[in-house]
């Protein structure tokens, strides 16, 4: 009897911690690509229409960085809106796994858009992005790391 508890108590913790590493929602720390200084908190939160969003929600400060208060050379509708409360990441949908595409994602710094995809890692403390114009091939990475 006591092994059957066991196993079953092994087996909720199994599935539980896989949900866990399923589910992108909650507070990101972006990380500079070419600097691999953070930049900001993102908060990711699930959509009523089940695609994921992620908006700012904090712009981390660092030595000899002034950054933007508004995006000025972004395209409408997010011409000179804060960037605190600006949704940079959009679209985004479940695929399989661990994986995420569809997504759009904006840079606020030069106003560009990127089709994006995103895995997450098996641990759920990683958040792979890949950002690019027309092939995935011809794009830009990064990493997040899980806000803790």
């Amino acid at each position: 009897m006591m092994s059957k508890q066991l196993l079953g108590a092994l087996f909720l913790s199994a599935v539980s911690s896989f949900t866990f590493a399923e589910d992108i929602t909650g507070l990101w720390q972006s990380i500079d690509d070419k600097t691999g200084a953070p930049k900001a908190l993102v908060e990711i939160r699930k959509e009523a229409n089940g695609t994921y969003a992620g908006k700012v929600v904090k712009i981390t400060p660092r030595t000899g960085y002034t950054p933007k208060e508004t995006c000025v050379d972004c395209p409408a509708p997010y011409t000179n809106k804060p960037i605190i409360g600006l949704d940079v990441v959009t679209g985004l949908k479940y695929s399989e796994g661990l994986n995420y595409t569809g997504g759009r994602i904006l840079d606020p710094n030069t106003g560009k858009i990127y089709s994006m995809k995103a895995k997450l890692s098996a641990n759920g403390k990683r958040l792979h992005l890949r950002g690019y114009l027309g092939v995935s091939a011809l794009g830009r990475n990064q990493i997040w790391i899980r806000a803790e």
